[in-house]
């Protein structure tokens, strides 16, 4: 194939890129709302599921009042909410209503297009597999939330926070999947190359950066599932300390990392300085290297995202985590494991 017209340089093409990236931009958007759903504590307000009939919102006030004895019955309002108005519960109920209404959207805006382009004989045969596979994805995430929102209606107050971090981490991995396959249609690439022998141990250091970014993420989900980012609001020290006592305070010792409050908050400020080392220690190692000047931008936007994310994460912190910062570092968190996948398709994408 010639330089002069690439894969990415075709019509459709470029249409089918265009196409993935609003719908990874809605994933986006989903993210940000299902944080919010969670720090305004509206995800139980919604005790059914209905994929299809739950789109439309209550119209009456014999349905609102319907929808509010549902919600009198689970634990979250019997021991949290006793006492809350209709008016309140309206509130929380529309967080929980759009975060839903957003994932029948992305369903849609995912798979009309998809048909379209189908009908058209836009979509390669070896390209569409990975295609149907982000669609079915995109379906067994909704059935992964209301097994999350289960956990909540019967014997606690809350989600699990298991369930919680595989719902986050399976819509960041979908977001990364639909980043990385538009980005292979807009350069002209599909599947996995091996890097080249002086740039190997660099493309080899962008994935555990990547894997250490997700594995953060995951760690800001169970601090968001146990409301950890609400207590030790000070920094540098946590409760005093620089390592405060308490960590395996529980038994058996590997639980202390999901369900010991302090415990889960000290591992991901210890995770969140281990990525910023790691960002500078790969952006440092790049430049040393005869690495594209493409790549060598794509390092220095990834360490500057991270340095701004631990900033934020600070500030967060000390805030004691308000709506609109609690948003804004989950946002955060999206663009750094988004500028860790652009990096990595630079070293490991192969030309098709």
């Amino acid at each position: 194939m010639s330089r002069s017209r690439t894969i990415a340089e075709t019509p459709a093409h470029r249409a089918i890129a265009i196409w993935l990236l609003i719908v990874a931009g809605l994933v986006f958007a989903m993210v940000l709302v299902g944080g919010a759903t969670r720090l305004t504590d509206s995800g139980l307000s919604i005790t059914e599921w209905k994929p299809v009939t739950g789109a439309i919102p209550p119209l009456s006030a014999e349905a609102w009042e319907e929808e509010f004895e549902k919600y009198r019955q689970i634990p979250e309002y019997t021991e949290i909410n006793r006492g809350m108005s209709l008016t309140e519960f309206k509130s929380i109920y529309f967080w929980e209503w759009g975060h839903r209404l957003l994932g029948r959207l992305i369903g849609l805006a995912f798979l009309v297009p998809f048909m379209w382009f189908l009908l058209k004989r836009q979509v390669e045969r070896h390209r569409l597999p990975r295609l149907a596979g982000l669609f079915i994805l995109g379906g067994s995430q909704g059935a992964l939330g209301w097994y999350m929102v289960m956990s909540g209606l019967v014997t606690r107050v809350d989600v699990s926070q298991y369930r919680l971090a595989a719902h986050l981490g399976l819509a960041v991995l979908i977001y990364g999947a639909l980043f990385w396959t538009a980005l292979d249609y807009l350069r002209g690439t599909w599947g996995i190359a091996k890097p080249n022998k002086s740039h190997r141990g660099f493309a080899i250091g962008v994935l555990v950066l990547g894997a250490l970014i997700f594995d953060q993420m995951m760690a800001g989900a169970f601090v968001a599932g146990l409301n950890a980012g609400f207590i030790y609001n000070t920094w540098p020290l946590m409760d005093g300390q620089m390592i405060p006592h308490g960590l395996f305070a529980i038994e058996p010792w590997y639980l202390n990392f999901f369900e010991n409050h302090l415990a889960v908050q000290f591992f991901h400020r210890m995770e969140a300085y281990a990525v910023l080392v790691g960002g500078f220690a790969l952006w440092f190692y790049g430049r040393q290297l005869d690495v594209s000047v493409r790549a060598a931008k794509a390092s220095n936007m990834l360490l500057a995202i991270i340095g701004l994310q631990v900033v934020l994460g600070i500030w967060t912190l000390l805030a004691v985590v308000p709506l609109s910062l609690g948003l804004l570092h989950q946002a955060g968190a999206v663009m750094t494991f988004s500028a860790a996948v652009y990096l990595a398709h630079l070293m490991w994408a192969r030309s098709a």
